[in-house]
Parts: C-alpha cells; structure tokens; sequence
C-alpha cells in the first residue's frame, strides 16, 4: 500500500497495490502492520456499508464525540462519491481545513480519517455502495455532525443536493456544535 499524507495533519489517501493478470487485479487493503508502524490507529472494530440509490445524495458530516472518537478508512465499492472530511482538532494547525477526494469503484484509492474529523460524502453516480471500516463502535448517545453547507467550511460540493436526510439537514452549524469538540 501507499500512503500519501493530505494538506490535512493525519489523512491520508491511500492507494492499494495492484497486482494484475488476465482475471483482474489483487490488492491488500488493509494491513494493520502497515497502519501501526505509520502512528495510524489500527484498531479496527466495525465495518459499514453504506447503498445509495441516486446520484446527488449527500450523507455527512458526521462524527463521534469522545471517549468514543472514530478513526475511519474509506472505499468505494460500486459507483463514485467525493468524500469530504474536516479537521475540528481544535488544537490542530489545519483546523477548519477540509479536502474532498474523488473515491471510485474501479481504483481502489482510500480515505482513512483519524479521530476528530467530521466525514462527509456526495454519490456521484446512482447505485453507489461505500464500504468503511472503523475504530471505534457505534454510540448513538455520541454521534454528532456538522452542517454540510456550513460557511465555517465553504465545502465546494459538486453536484445539486438531491437527497439528504433529516437528520443531517438540521444539524447545527459548527458555533453551536463547537463547544463539544
């Protein structure tokens, strides 16, 4: 595997070493070696799967407050989103500072996000499936998000929202969320 560390302090996308013949390829994507010996959280509790019916649907941005932060490693498997993730490390040098990266089924490239990011992502095709992993298991009573659309992040999303739930339309912008982080 290859890592490439991000503008953001502990992200990095990661690109899975093709191994290629006449069927296809074989890659290894996810080595928790490789992962501890780069100071990543390898602590790898859960996996998720996320199905997206239609093109535009937009999921985020979501996170977990502590004692129970997630570290996330993300791929996707059918279709193509732009993943997005911020820093709200109070503390950290890259703050506020958000990427988005192009994941799509046919490259294998992946996303890992370490504790104290908010994580986001758009379909950029119908049928899209992204399948994540996590460090820490699901606590509802800690799940927090941060407006998609908040001005504290001015996230440039590339396509016209065409569903959102809820739940993730009403969450707070981040000066009301901030006292949590």
């Amino acid at each position: 595997m290859i890592f490439k560390e991000t503008k953001l302090r502990g992200a990095y996308i990661i690109e899975p070493e093709l191994i290629q013949d006449e069927r296809g390829f074989f890659a290894r994507t996810w080595s928790q070696e490789e992962f501890a010996s780069r100071g990543l959280n390898s602590k790898l509790v859960q996996c998720n799967s996320s199905f997206n019916k239609q093109r535009g649907t937009l999921r985020g941005m979501h996170y977990q407050i502590p004692p129970h932060e997630e570290a996330k490693l993300v791929r996707c498997t059918a279709g193509a989103i732009y993943d997005v993730i911020v820093d709200l490390r109070v503390d950290s040098p890259t703050w506020l500072k958000w990427i988005g990266v192009e994941l799509i089924a046919s490259t294998p490239l992946m996303v890992y996000i370490p504790e104290g990011f908010a994580h986001g992502f758009q379909t950029l095709e119908d049928d899209t499936e992204v399948f994540y992993q996590v460090s820490e298991y699901y606590h509802p009573e800690l799940a927090r998000g941060v407006r998609w659309d908040d001005p504290a992040f001015s996230i440039n999303w590339p396509l016209s929202i065409s569903v959102i739930s809820e739940r993730d339309r009403s969450y707070p912008f981040l000066d009301a969320a901030q006292k949590e982080l």
